[in-house]
């Protein structure tokens, strides 16, 4: 008996072990194949957590969630054996960066999907890729880890995916044109604040990024790829990257991504499926789903499908074929299943590798630089930021603790010169594991090996910091602190208190100013210097007095918890300048502001501006419609911010007169990028800037007639000479008016246009213009560099009691320039005041 009831343990036990190891495929979990339906993100985190619960080869972590509140979850799948020491080969493989032995180190695969979330064929074949790695392909996972991120941006997947399973016909209409194949604005390509999540991998400014790069970041896998979808009528694309590489690609990662792309032929070619490589998409912009893996010792690439949000269901392309989701799950699964089997092939040659990246890193980093430092200059609050941007990737930082002499070239001047190390200065040395993160993000003068590219081609952080900085050729590493000891905040007191003036040149200053509006307190600024006590304080002082607030007890505290140095002064008399009393103390009225979103706006460029008053600065900015513009009641609104984009209001002459009116009846009209160019179309008292003649028409000279001869084949080559994807540009800056305040007499734009405004002749300002050879770095067409001079990037025309601010370039750009916030800030809370 005692022999029959232990059978039956063992028996039972052996079932128990067989049902925990048996998960349902999607199909079987959501009650239709895939393919058939798009699955809402709530439904594909259950299904991971049923995966999770029934096998013993997946750990599921919810990692954070998004703006919208919806988890963000990655898969850890894995055997058995390194299931259960896990989080030894985690630090294992951390070791790896910091010099440890690779020694039987399984290899690690990161499989991203979704980071745009109109892109959702990502997410299904995610599901199909967990489901074939617990099933039959578990033999794949005896010497590889797979980590699996099946949505990178839930909310803008959500965003597609309620919109088309709500409209979409009962049988899915193939016709491109069909409903079902267009949505309505923004779509659902971005996050909630319409930011781009496969730019932002680097800089971090939106929530899944931030979360999602820490995880990264934590584990370092030695392959990882993102999965995406471009156009309908495009056929696959994997890896190898096209040109431009950064020459900090090492030979090593560009041979193996051949070596992967040659074993996703073989099974294209098998099924007789359609593929191209070593074009159009690039290895550059630092801040991508393939870049930034690549510049962090990976092999990092992305993969896309045809189909996008357009492609729906189903969908007809212009060969007269019908592209289903089907196909697109197929192709990824395919794809994804290819690279974690050449991976696991491999997997000691990749671990080996990666170790190897790092030690040279670590002893012989590359690039011409070895150490960059960067000065506060009066602006700590700046270089506290940066330096926080660069330990959230993992970067070494550290500030001078002493005074030094050293040798090096000058962002600002673009020369070799003579300098010294100071006391707070921030030091980043090349030798350390990363040093190609820190090469790319700082050198002075991108490579190009190839001009046409995907995305911007400048982005030196001292540029996008306005922080002067200097490249040294040669190894110093002054005795470093990890952070400077703040400067104290002394309790100002309210005793015998006239006012408090708090500085104006950071986006921490910009905070405080909002703050203090928030709690109705009435604060001024001076439109001049002004010295009091042998102390002089630069324009844009803020000046909080007495008079107008019942009471300044709180304002101390609250400048302590914001760390703003505050001046008690017990009179209002100045000894030079203007007194507090008058009009050249201008009183900041708290305004009413709105941004434009709807048909016609730049997503992108309205969620920068959303994000920025939201997220950043946290005063209340509402969002107005395109369609409800004519039924605003405009004696309700200060300030008005048109973002890039083009308006059907501007073309309706009595709308643009009603705008018009409002502006010289006391409004503000904040307009940025293409939006300036519509209103120079219009009769708003400014010109866009006009191409210069033909230097032979100038000249008399017979133009040559063989111009118009090019060659088809050199026809990409050809259109650069137009091209201006993302450089920097030197603005010299008028900083006696209030848009400029805060700043130096210069400023380095992102120019990704040839645009620029006719100085401004009378009644207006041009407080940021270009003169005749202000271009530093990043690639210019000939023929458009020609034509970035002698023109206004940034000014204010008067029209009447009101002003119309023109912000030709986009001081927002991804929320990274970190320069331009305190100009934006300007335009809405300085200007006109």
């Amino acid at each position: 008996m005692r022999r029959i009831i232990t059978t039956f343990c063992i028996l039972f036990t052996t079932l128990c072990q067989a049902s925990a190891q048996t998960a349902p495929s999607p199909a079987t979990f959501l009650q239709y194949p895939l393919g058939s339906h798009f699955t809402p993100h709530f439904k594909v985190v259950e299904y991971f957590k049923e995966v999770a619960r029934n096998v013993n080869t997946v750990k599921l972590e919810t990692y954070g969630q998004t703006y919208e509140g919806r988890p963000l979850i990655m898969a850890i799948v894995a055997s058995p054996e390194n299931l259960a020491r896990l989080e030894e080969v985690r630090q294992q493989n951390l070791g790896l960066v910091a010099g440890a032995n690779p020694a039987n180190q399984p290899v690690i695969v990161w499989l991203s999907y979704n980071v745009h979330g109109n892109e959702a064929v990502s997410t299904e074949a995610a599901m199909k890729t967990l489901y074939a790695l617990i099933s039959e392909r578990t033999d794949l996972l005896k010497n590889t880890i797979v980590i699996i991120d099946p949505c990178l941006n839930p909310d803008g997947r959500e965003r597609y995916v309620n919109f088309y399973n709500a409209i979409h016909s009962k049988v899915p209409d193939a016709t491109p044109y069909a409903r079902e194949h267009y949505e309505p604005w923004p779509g659902g390509r971005s996050n909630h604040y319409y930011f781009d999540l496969n730019r932002d991998w680097a800089w971090q400014t939106q929530t899944e990024s931030r979360q999602r790069v820490l995880q990264y970041n934590r584990w370092m896998p030695q392959v990882h790829v993102d999965f995406h979808e471009q156009g309908v009528d495009a056929p696959y694309y994997f890896a190898p990257a096209a040109e431009p590489l950064h020459d900090a690609v090492t030979a090593w990662q560009r041979e193996f991504q051949v070596q992967i792309g040659k074993h996703n032929a073989t099974y294209f070619d098998a099924k007789g499926w359609l593929y191209f490589t070593k074009e159009q998409f690039d290895l550059f912009y630092p801040s991508y789903g393939d870049t930034y893996p690549t510049y962090n010792g990976s092999i990092g690439m992305t993969y896309e499908q045809g189909g996008s949000g357009r492609a729906g269901l189903a969908i007809a392309t212009r060969q007269g074929d019908t592209l289903t989701l089907l196909d697109r799950i197929e192709h990824h699964y395919t794809t994804g299943l290819a690279t974690v089997e050449v991976s696991a092939a491999n997997a000691a040659k990749l671990v080996n590798e990666f170790a190897g990246y790092f030690a040279a890193a670590r002893s012989k980093p590359s690039g011409d630089y070895k150490t960059y430092v960067i000065k506060a200059a009066g602006n700590q609050e700046k270089l506290l930021s940066l330096a926080e941007t660069l330990r959230k990737n993992e970067l070494i930082v550290g500030f001078a603790t002493g005074n030094s002499s050293s040798n090096g070239f000058n962002y600002f001047t673009s020369k070799t010169e003579n300098f010294n190390i100071e006391k707070g200065d921030l030091v980043i040395s090349a030798f350390q594991p990363r040093s190609n993160m820190v090469r790319v993000l700082f050198e002075p003068v991108s490579r190009l090996t190839d001009s046409v590219t995907y995305d911007i081609t400048a982005w030196a952080l001292p540029y996008a910091y306005g922080l002067p900085a200097y490249a040294l050729k040669q190894r110093t590493e002054p005795a470093t602190s990890p952070a400077p000891e703040k400067a104290a905040v002394a309790d100002a007191g309210t005793d015998n208190a006239y006012a408090y003036l708090a500085p104006w040149n950071s986006t921490k200053d910009l905070k405080f100013l909002v703050a203090l509006l928030n709690r109705n307190i009435k604060v001024r600024y001076s439109e001049k210097p002004f010295t009091i006590a042998d102390k002089t304080y630069p324009a844009g002082t803020l000046v909080i007095t007495k008079a107008g607030n019942a009471g300044l007890d709180v304002i101390p505290a609250l400048a302590a918890k914001m760390e703003i140095s505050l001046i008690k002064v017990p009179t209002g008399f100045v000894d030079k300048g203007a007194d507090f009393g008058s009009d050249k103390i201008r009183f900041i009225r708290k305004p009413k502001v709105a941004v434009m979103a709807g048909d016609g706006v730049s997503s992108l460029g309205m969620g920068e501006i959303w994000h920025f008053f939201e997220q950043q600065i946290g005063y209340p900015v509402t969002v107005l419609n395109t369609a409800s513009l004519y039924g605003v009641n405009w004696k309700e609104l200060d300030v008005l911010i048109l973002p890039d984009g083009h308006y059907a209001a501007l073309n309706d002459k009595v709308m643009s007169e009603r705008l018009k009116d409002w502006v010289s009846g006391g409004g503000k009209l904040i307009a940025v990028e293409d939006a300036v160019s519509q209103l120079a179309q219009g009769e708003w008292g400014f010109k866009l800037k006009k191409e210069e003649e033909d230097k032979d028409k100038k000249d008399g000279n017979k133009k040559d007639p063989y111009v118009p001869l090019r060659s088809y084949g050199n026809r990409e080559r050809e259109s650069v000479t137009q091209f201006i994807p993302g450089a920097i540009y030197k603005v010299h800056m008028d900083n006696t008016h209030p848009l400029a305040f805060g700043y130096p007499e210069y400023y380095y734009t992102l120019k990704q246009s040839d645009k620029l405004v006719e100085f401004i002749e009378s009644d207006g300002w041009n407080v940021g213009v270009l003169k005749k050879d202000d271009y530093i770095t990043g690639f210019v067409g000939a023929q458009t560099k020609l034509k970035l001079k002698d023109g206004l990037l940034f000014g204010v025309k008067e029209m009447g009691s009101g002003e119309l601010v023109l912000l030709t370039d986009n001081p927002l750009f991804r929320s990274f320039w970190e320069n331009g916030k305190l100009l934006f800030g300007n335009a809405v809370f300085m200007v006109g005041q």
